[in-house]
């Protein structure tokens, strides 16, 4: 009696939809990971993981999103130039503010997919705006109600 065959999707059935999020007062790990999963293509019973099998999102009103706590204050992001003593900081709020609020859901969803090629395919999936308009309206993305599908996702 043969095994029954494991599915595998090929890039001829993958097929991707678009959405579009509104930012506006969801709390900000909560919103990544949910990006994270759908962009990776997690989500979709066809899930391969050597495919990038994730569906476009589109983020609108990133310099909304909510923080926790005093995160907002507190939590803080490093780089460094490359030269030495060359360590830079910067807190979430300084970014919110900033001019490009769009970096912190960026980096949130960026900081849950797998590096390497396939990561950064699947980052090419996200597309994230501070303001309330997009350049995506071609593309008829459908509306993801995040704040509908838990009480937590909204603060």
């Amino acid at each position: 009696m043969p095994l029954p065959r494991t599915y595998v999707a090929t890039p001829k059935d993958i097929e991707k939809k678009w959405f579009v999020i509104d930012a506006t007062d969801l709390v900000l790990g909560r919103l990544a990971s949910l990006v994270a999963m759908r962009v990776r293509g997690k989500h979709k019973p066809t899930y391969t993981p050597n495919m990038d099998c994730g569906d476009h999102i589109v983020i609108i009103n990133a310099e909304k999103v909510h923080l926790t706590g005093n995160k907002r204050t507190a939590k803080t992001y490093y780089w460094h130039t490359g030269y030495p003593g060359g360590i830079k900081d910067r807190t979430a709020d300084k970014i919110l503010d900033g001019r490009f609020p769009n970096r912190v859901i960026e980096k949130a969803v960026e900081r849950m997919i797998p590096r390497g090629p396939l990561g950064r395919q699947a980052m090419r999936n996200l597309h994230v705006y501070a303001g309330p308009s997009h350049p995506h309206e071609a593309q008829q993305p459908v509306a993801l109600d995040v704040a509908g599908m838990n009480v937590k996702n909204v603060r």
